[in-house]
């Protein structure tokens, strides 16, 4: 209802004039939200509160670990140096050691007639039937005979009538050298055996022994020199030092 001065006094719906386009309504002063994604609210940090990043379960790199992880695998490298230069060292000192070897000259025959103080060491004296196999060096002999197989051992203060002086062994890969090459041998370690002037006290003569081929095979390989009395037991005392 309209008053007398047209003014409007109630609440009713108004509807466009008529001939008039519809009136857009205002655009809004800014874009809309409804698109935008919701922000979860703000954490508020209290005591006893545990805060959880949800953006990244990686735990922040420590100052210094670069360099930490650089000396490690330094260490490592080194470590592998020093044990290669330490297995070529063994395997050369192995190798030198071997070649020394190889070069090393076989070792010379043993000769027992420069021995010093060449007492023998049976045990208690007299001793009957020793082999002449077993016979050693600074022996003495009571009533020797050199083509015998055993003889009686007796001390060299007590009458004798030979003392083996000076020995010999060939080396055990040597081939038989024959009788000749034997006799020479004998000779010689009989010249080089050290005798005491007590000699000049007795006529004596020198003897030699040597294995024959058959007994070569057997591994007889010694040269022996006796020094015997012209006759009988006369000799009281060794005549080597």
């Amino acid at each position: 209802m309209n008053d007398q001065n047209g003014t409007d006094t109630g609440n009713h719906e108004t509807s466009p004039r008529a001939g008039m386009p519809p009136v857009a309504p205002p655009q809004p002063s800014r874009p809309p939200t409804s698109s935008l994604p919701i922000l979860p609210p703000a954490v508020t940090v209290t005591d006893n509160t545990d805060v959880t990043d949800v953006t990244d379960d990686k735990p922040a790199p420590k100052a210094g670990e670069p360099r930490q992880t650089l000396f490690k695998v330094g260490f490592v490298v080194a470590g592998l140096v020093l044990l290669g230069l330490l297995t070529w060292w063994l395997a050369t000192l192995i190798a030198s050691g071997n070649e020394q070897a190889a070069n090393q000259p076989p070792a010379p025959a043993v000769s027992e007639s420069t021995s010093p103080s060449a007492q023998p060491t049976r045990g208690e004296l007299p001793q009957d039937g020793v082999s002449a196999l077993d016979y050693q060096l600074g022996d003495c002999f009571e009533n020797f005979d050199p083509e015998a197989t055993e003889s009686r051992v007796v001390a060299c203060t007590t009458g004798h009538s030979a003392q083996l002086v000076a020995v010999y062994r060939f080396p055990e890969s040597d081939s038989y050298p024959g009788i000749a090459a034997l006799r020479e041998k004998g000779r010689e370690i009989c010249q080089d055996a050290g005798l005491t002037d007590a000699v000049a006290n007795y006529v004596l003569m020198q003897r030699n022994a040597y294995p024959s081929d058959t007994s070569w095979e057997q591994g007889d390989r010694r040269v022996d020199c006796y020094v015997t009395a012209d006759k009988g037991n006369i000799i009281m005392e060794s005549l080597i030092p």
